[in-house]
Protein backbone atom coordinates (compact mmCIF):
# COMPACT_ATOMS: atom_id res chain seq x y z
CA UNK A 1 0.00 0.00 0.00
CA UNK A 2 1.51 3.25 -0.76
CA UNK A 3 1.78 6.17 1.85
CA UNK A 4 0.23 8.50 -0.49
CA UNK A 5 -1.83 8.54 -3.86
CA UNK A 6 -3.72 11.29 -5.29
CA UNK A 7 -5.96 10.10 -8.62
CA UNK A 8 -7.07 12.81 -10.80
CA UNK A 9 -7.31 15.53 -8.23
CA UNK A 10 -8.23 18.72 -8.99
CA UNK A 11 -8.88 22.11 -7.01
CA UNK A 12 -11.44 25.15 -8.38
CA UNK A 13 -11.07 27.95 -6.22
CA UNK A 14 -14.63 29.84 -6.15
CA UNK A 15 -15.90 27.15 -8.16
CA UNK A 16 -14.63 28.64 -11.38
CA UNK A 17 -11.10 28.76 -11.07
CA UNK A 18 -8.96 26.16 -12.10
CA UNK A 19 -5.38 25.60 -9.51
CA UNK A 20 -4.58 21.95 -10.22
CA UNK A 21 -6.18 19.81 -12.92
CA UNK A 22 -5.33 15.90 -13.57
CA UNK A 23 -2.58 15.04 -10.98
CA UNK A 24 -1.82 11.98 -10.43
CA UNK A 25 0.74 11.04 -7.75
CA UNK A 26 1.71 8.38 -5.88
CA UNK A 27 4.49 8.32 -3.15
CA UNK A 28 6.21 4.93 -1.26
CA UNK A 29 7.35 4.98 2.87
CA UNK A 30 10.72 6.33 2.53
CA UNK A 31 10.54 8.52 -0.73
CA UNK A 32 12.02 11.76 -0.89
CA UNK A 33 10.50 14.42 -3.74
CA UNK A 34 10.18 17.79 -4.71
CA UNK A 35 8.08 19.53 -6.18
CA UNK A 36 8.99 22.52 -8.79
CA UNK A 37 7.49 24.84 -11.11
CA UNK A 38 6.79 28.41 -11.78
CA UNK A 39 5.15 30.45 -9.25
CA UNK A 40 1.30 30.21 -9.94
CA UNK A 41 1.52 26.86 -10.98
CA UNK A 42 -0.11 25.16 -8.07
CA UNK A 43 2.48 23.87 -6.10
CA UNK A 44 1.20 25.22 -2.62
CA UNK A 45 -1.91 23.93 -3.47
CA UNK A 46 -1.10 20.43 -3.75
CA UNK A 47 0.95 20.85 -0.23
CA UNK A 48 -2.11 22.38 0.90
CA UNK A 49 -4.31 19.81 0.21
CA UNK A 50 -2.04 16.70 1.27
CA UNK A 51 -0.87 18.75 3.89
CA UNK A 52 -5.17 18.46 4.80
CA UNK A 53 -5.12 22.40 4.72
CA UNK A 54 -7.18 22.52 1.65
CA UNK A 55 -10.02 20.54 0.35
CA UNK A 56 -9.75 19.32 -3.29
CA UNK A 57 -12.88 19.58 -6.09
CA UNK A 58 -12.85 16.51 -7.74
CA UNK A 59 -10.15 13.36 -7.76
CA UNK A 60 -9.06 11.28 -4.59
CA UNK A 61 -6.97 11.28 -1.92
CA UNK A 62 -5.25 8.50 0.22
CA UNK A 63 -3.25 9.48 2.97
CA UNK A 64 -1.55 6.29 5.18
CA UNK A 65 -4.77 4.12 4.17
CA UNK A 66 -7.37 6.97 4.61
CA UNK A 67 -9.33 8.41 1.70
CA UNK A 68 -9.72 11.83 2.63
CA UNK A 69 -13.05 12.21 0.87
CA UNK A 70 -14.48 10.19 3.00
CA UNK A 71 -13.88 12.01 6.42
CA UNK A 72 -15.47 15.15 8.22
CA UNK A 73 -13.52 18.05 8.82
CA UNK A 74 -12.73 17.06 12.14
CA UNK A 75 -11.47 13.91 11.41
CA UNK A 76 -9.05 15.73 8.78
CA UNK A 77 -7.71 18.18 11.24
CA UNK A 78 -7.09 15.20 13.14
CA UNK A 79 -5.27 13.48 10.36
CA UNK A 80 -3.38 17.01 10.13
CA UNK A 81 -2.52 16.72 13.79
CA UNK A 82 -1.30 13.02 13.76
CA UNK A 83 0.10 12.34 10.28
CA UNK A 84 1.42 15.41 8.61
CA UNK A 85 4.54 17.15 9.64
CA UNK A 86 5.07 20.91 8.22
CA UNK A 87 8.37 22.51 7.79
CA UNK A 88 7.56 26.42 7.01
CA UNK A 89 9.45 28.89 5.05
CA UNK A 90 9.31 30.94 7.68
CA UNK A 91 9.21 29.32 10.65
CA UNK A 92 6.56 29.79 12.51
CA UNK A 93 7.83 29.47 15.75
CA UNK A 94 5.86 31.05 18.44
CA UNK A 95 8.61 33.62 20.03
CA UNK A 96 7.42 33.44 23.77
CA UNK A 97 8.24 29.84 23.83
CA UNK A 98 11.47 28.25 23.96
CA UNK A 99 13.14 25.61 21.52
CA UNK A 100 12.10 23.42 23.92
CA UNK A 101 8.38 24.73 24.44
CA UNK A 102 7.98 24.86 20.56
CA UNK A 103 8.64 21.30 19.84
CA UNK A 104 6.24 20.41 22.62
CA UNK A 105 3.29 22.52 21.20
CA UNK A 106 1.91 19.94 19.41
CA UNK A 107 2.29 17.38 21.47
CA UNK A 108 0.55 19.26 24.23
CA UNK A 109 -2.26 20.06 21.42
CA UNK A 110 -2.54 16.32 20.85
CA UNK A 111 -3.00 15.79 24.68
CA UNK A 112 0.18 13.70 25.29
CA UNK A 113 1.77 13.49 28.77
CA UNK A 114 3.93 15.43 30.36
CA UNK A 115 6.63 12.62 30.78
CA UNK A 116 6.07 11.43 27.14
CA UNK A 117 6.49 15.09 25.94
CA UNK A 118 9.78 15.19 27.75
CA UNK A 119 11.07 12.36 26.34
CA UNK A 120 10.32 13.28 22.43
CA UNK A 121 11.02 16.60 22.90
CA UNK A 122 14.74 15.32 24.00
CA UNK A 123 14.67 13.17 21.24
CA UNK A 124 13.74 15.47 18.52
CA UNK A 125 16.06 17.49 19.49
CA UNK A 126 18.86 15.46 19.27
CA UNK A 127 18.02 14.09 15.91
CA UNK A 128 18.48 17.59 15.05
CA UNK A 129 21.43 18.59 16.75
CA UNK A 130 19.95 21.21 18.96
CA UNK A 131 20.08 19.58 22.55
CA UNK A 132 22.43 22.22 23.92
CA UNK A 133 19.42 25.09 22.45
CA UNK A 134 16.62 23.32 24.76
CA UNK A 135 16.02 26.55 26.86
CA UNK A 136 17.07 29.31 24.06
CA UNK A 137 14.61 31.66 22.31
CA UNK A 138 14.00 31.65 18.68
CA UNK A 139 15.60 35.40 19.08
CA UNK A 140 18.53 33.83 20.08
CA UNK A 141 18.88 31.30 17.46
CA UNK A 142 19.97 31.60 13.58
CA UNK A 143 18.25 31.17 10.64
CA UNK A 144 19.45 27.34 10.34
CA UNK A 145 18.57 26.79 14.14
CA UNK A 146 15.20 27.74 13.50
CA UNK A 147 14.64 26.03 10.56
CA UNK A 148 16.06 22.64 12.84
CA UNK A 149 13.46 23.53 15.64
CA UNK A 150 11.12 23.57 12.88
CA UNK A 151 11.84 20.12 11.82
CA UNK A 152 12.01 18.94 14.84
CA UNK A 153 8.62 20.31 15.80
CA UNK A 154 7.10 18.36 12.55
CA UNK A 155 8.97 15.65 13.49
CA UNK A 156 7.61 15.34 17.23
CA UNK A 157 4.10 13.77 16.60
CA UNK A 158 6.08 10.77 14.47
CA UNK A 159 3.43 12.19 11.39
CA UNK A 160 3.57 9.65 8.49
CA UNK A 161 4.89 12.29 5.90
CA UNK A 162 6.81 15.57 6.07
CA UNK A 163 5.82 18.36 4.15
CA UNK A 164 8.03 21.21 3.74
CA UNK A 165 7.45 24.31 1.59
CA UNK A 166 10.63 25.69 0.59
CA UNK A 167 12.22 25.20 4.13
CA UNK A 168 15.53 26.32 2.62
CA UNK A 169 14.86 29.95 0.34
CA UNK A 170 15.43 32.36 3.24
CA UNK A 171 19.09 30.87 4.14
CA UNK A 172 22.13 31.09 3.20
CA UNK A 173 23.96 28.54 0.71
CA UNK A 174 25.91 26.86 3.37
CA UNK A 175 23.37 26.97 5.95
CA UNK A 176 20.93 25.47 3.16
CA UNK A 177 22.87 22.69 2.46
CA UNK A 178 23.33 22.14 6.16
CA UNK A 179 19.00 21.98 6.55
CA UNK A 180 18.85 19.74 3.64
CA UNK A 181 21.12 16.90 4.97
CA UNK A 182 19.50 17.36 8.14
CA UNK A 183 15.87 16.01 6.27
CA UNK A 184 17.30 13.70 3.92
CA UNK A 185 19.11 12.18 6.90
CA UNK A 186 15.86 12.11 8.94
CA UNK A 187 14.49 10.17 5.91
CA UNK A 188 17.20 8.03 5.74
CA UNK A 189 17.02 7.12 9.76
CA UNK A 190 13.31 6.33 9.78
CA UNK A 191 12.71 4.55 6.23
Amino acid sequence: MSLLKLTDVGMLYGGRVPALEHINLTVEKGDWLAVMGPSGSGKTTLMNIIGCMDKHTSGEVILDGINLNEVSKNELTQIRRDKIGMVFQQFNLLANRTVAGNVAFPLEIAGWSKSKINERVRECLQIVGLSDRAQHYPAQLSGGQKQRVGIARALAPNPSVILADEPTSALDPATTRSVLDCLQDINRRFN
